[in-house]
């Protein structure tokens, strides 16, 4: 089941998660650990008259993992991964489901006693799981393909506030410049915007 990568790769993930926690205690000053949800922006193809174009990535829920270890002047990095929870239905045809991993720089200037700003930069990719339609495809440019996979570059900004001792909200906005995403999609750009919350390990 095309799901279980997904699982799997969280798995991942949190295990990379769990040996930079421990390796953070001696060298950095913080390290996060955050779960958030969000959905997708991108733009459409409002002109074209012919059916079955590719259509624009946008919509669904996306639920989302991140971890960031910051040090004492403020730079850092981060690792993050978010997909898509429901399928997509592409051109009403074949459901689909987007995965987005990305790691980043991070600089995360104090922006008042509560209040840090999270700035995030990097590299990532693309994984678009493609279900199969039951039956044959009999439209002329339906898309029967396998799984596709492409680059991205990742760029994010969010507002870190202290809510309640080391826990923490973040609203977020991250912008995806997909290479070749206008093979399935109409656009290379995706915004994703959504809000996470977290928890902070401090160095003592």
């Amino acid at each position: 089941m095309k799901f279980a990568r997904i699982i799997k790769l969280a798995r991942t993930l949190s295990v990379f998660a769990l040996l930079l926690f421990f390796s953070s205690f001696a060298h950095s000053q913080q390290f996060d650990v955050a779960i958030g949800g969000g959905t997708l922006f991108s733009t459409k193809n409002i002109t074209a008259s012919e059916a079955y174009l590719p259509p624009s990535e946008k919509g669904g829920v996306y639920p989302s993992v991140s971890i960031e270890r910051i040090f004492q002047n403020h730079y850092g990095y981060s690792a993050e991964l978010a997909y898509r929870y429901d399928q997509g239905f592409y051109n009403n045809y074949q459901h689909f489901r987007p995965v987005m991993y990305d790691l980043n720089a991070v600089y995360a200037p104090r922006l008042g006693k509560k209040m840090t700003a999270d700035l995030t930069g990097g590299v990532g990719g693309e994984t678009v799981l493609f279900y199969p339609a039951t039956g044959n495809c009999n439209y002329v440019g339906c898309s029967t393909h396998l799984d596709s996979n492409h680059f991205l570059f990742h760029a994010g900004a969010g507002i870190r506030y202290a809510l309640w001792r080391r826990v923490f909200v973040r609203p977020e906005a991250n912008y995806y410049r997909i290479v070749n995403n206008t093979v399935e999609f109409h656009s290379d750009n995706v915004l994703r915007l959504g809000a996470s919350i977290g928890i902070t390990f401090h160095r003592d």
